[in-house]
C-alpha cells in the first residue's frame, strides 16, 4: 500500500486500522480542537500519515517562530539553546557559545528551517518511535517531497539506543542526523535501579510520606486544571516557557484515550501535590508530563516522590525507561546512563544555500556542541 496523508476528521481511505486507536484518539482530538487549544504554544497543521496498517501523525509548519520546541527546529536549536546556555555551567565558554548560538539563529531563519513538516511528531518532549524501522522510509520521504516541495523533512527522538534500525534506515536514506540533546536511559530496572542506595532512600520517602498515591484511574472534578498547573510549575515556570504548554483538554483527552497513564500525590484534602504522566509504546516507557507544588517545603522530596512513581510504573510494566532530558546527576545515582538523541533531516530537494547549511549545522553540532554536551552532561 502506497503512503498517504488525510485529514484526520475525514480518515485515511478504507478507514482506520483496527490497531490505530490511539493514534485516531490523539489525532481527531487536535483537528477538531485545533493545536493551541490541547497545547497553548503550539501552531501547526496536523495530518495523519498512513503507511499499510501504520499511522503517523504528521505536523507541517509555515514559521511560527516562538512556539514549542516540539515542532520548530529554530526554537529547539536556538531559542532553547540560548535560554540552557544560562541554567548551565559552561565556565569561560559562554561568551561565544552566546554569539555562535544568535548566528546559528540568524542562518536558521535565512533557510527558513520552520518551513518544515514532521513525521511521526506527537508533540511531546519525547517522541516514542514503537518498533517502527525505518522500512518504509523511502516511501514516505518521495510522498512529502512531493505533496511539499518547499518544507524540509524531519523526525524528532532518533537514538540509538531504542531506534537503530531507523538511525541506519534513516541515513541510508540520505537524511541527516543533527544532535539535539542528551537523555537518560535504563535498561534494566531491577538490575540498574532497585539495588541504588538512592533508590532505596526515594523508596523510603515514599513509604513515610504523608501523601496518598493515587492511581488515577478517574479524574476528579478540577484534576486536569491542576494537573496542568502542577506540570507548568515545575517545566514552564522553573525552566523554560518554549516547553510544551498542556492545557487541561490535553490532560483529559490523554486520560480518556488511555494514551498517557497519571499517578499522583493527594494531600489530606485531596488536592494533588506532585503527578507523573507516563507514555508507553512497546517496550519503552516515557514521562512527557511530571509536576510537582514548587510551594512546599523541598524536605517534603516532591520531585524525588514523582520519579519514584515513574519508574515503579515503568518496572511493573516490565518496560525499559526513557527518562528524557535534564537532572542527568540525579538519574545517574538511580541507574540511568546517557545517550545522544537526534533529530533526522531530509533536504536533498530544496536550494544549494538551504541544503549546505543544515550540513553545517550538523557538522557544528557534532564537533562542538557534542563534547560539550558529554562533558558537562546536558
Amino acid at each position: 500500500m502506497r503512503p498517504e496523508i488525510f485529514d484526520p476528521m475525514i480518515g485515511p481511505q478504507g478507514g482506520w486500522p483496527a490497531q490505530a486507536a490511539l493514534e485516531r484518539a490523539y489525532l481527531t482530538a487536535f483537528a477538531q480542537a485545533g493545536a493551541p487549544a490541547m497545547i497553548a504554544n503550539v501552531r501547526t497543521k496536523i495530518y495523519g500519515l498512513r503507511v499499510g496498517e501504520r499511522i503517523f501523525p504528521l505536523t507541517v509548519n509555515e514559521a511560527e517562530y516562538g512556539d514549542s520546541y516540539v515542532c520548530l527546529p529554530h526554537t529547539s536549536y536556538a531559542l532553547y539553546a540560548r535560554e540552557e546556555l544560562d541554567l548551565v555551567d559552561i565556565g569561560v565558554w559562554r561568551p561565544a557559545l552566546r554569539l555562535l548560538t544568535s548566528l546559528a539563529g540568524g542562518l536558521m531563519r535565512a533557510i527558513r528551517i520552520n518551513r518544515v513538516v514532521h513525521v511521526n511528531n506527537w508533540m511531546l518532549s519525547t517522541n516514542l518511535h514503537h518498533d517502527w524501522q525505518g522500512n518504509e522510509l523511502a516511501a514516505i520521504r518521495r510522498l512529502l517531497v512531493y505533496e511539499f516541495p518547499d518544507h524540509m523533512m524531519a523526525i524528532r527522538s532518533i537514538n540509538r539506543w531504542s531506534d537503530a534500525p531507523l538511525a541506519d534506515a534513516l541515513c541510508a536514506d540520505g537524511w541527516q542526523l543533527l544532535p539535539s540533546r542528551q537523555i537518560y536511559v535504563t535498561d534494566d530496572l531491577a538490575r540498574d535501579w532497585a539495588p541504588r542506595r538512592d533508590t532505596k532512600q526515594d523508596l523510603r520517602l515514599l513509604r513515610n510520606t504523608p501523601y496518598q498515591d493515587d492511581t488515577m484511574d478517574q479524574l476528579r472534578p478540577g484534576d486536569a486544571e491542576r494537573i496542568a498547573q502542577l506540570y507548568g510549575l515545575l517545566y514552564l515556570d522553573r525552566y523554560s516557557t518554549l516547553n510544551p504548554q498542556f492545557t487541561p483538554a490535553f490532560i483529559t483527552m490523554t486520560h480518556r484515550s488511555g494514551l498517557i497513564r497519571y499517578r499522583g500525590l493527594r494531600d489530606a484534602a485531596g488536592q494533588l501535590v506532585a503527578i507523573v504522566g507516563c507514555l508507553i509504546r512497546g517496550n519503552i516507557l516515557t514521562t512527557p508530563i511530571v509536576g510537582y507544588d514548587t510551594a512546599l517545603p523541598r524536605a517534603h522530596g516532591l520531585y524525588r516522590l514523582a520519579c519514584v512513581l515513574l519508574t515503579q510504573m515503568a518496572q511493573s510494566s516490565g518496560v525499559r525507561l526513557n527518562s528524557s532530558a535534564g537532572a542527568g546527576e540525579f538519574k545517574r545515582l538511580r541507574g540511568a546512563h546517557s545517550e545522544l538523541e537526534y533529530s533526522a533531516f531530509f533536504t536533498d530537494h530544496l536550494a544549494a544555500p538551504r541544503r549546505a547549511a543544515i550540513g553545517a549545522m550538523a557538522m557544528v553540532l557534532n564537533r562542538l556542541a557534542v563534547p560539550l554536551i558529554r562533558a558537562r552532561g546536558l
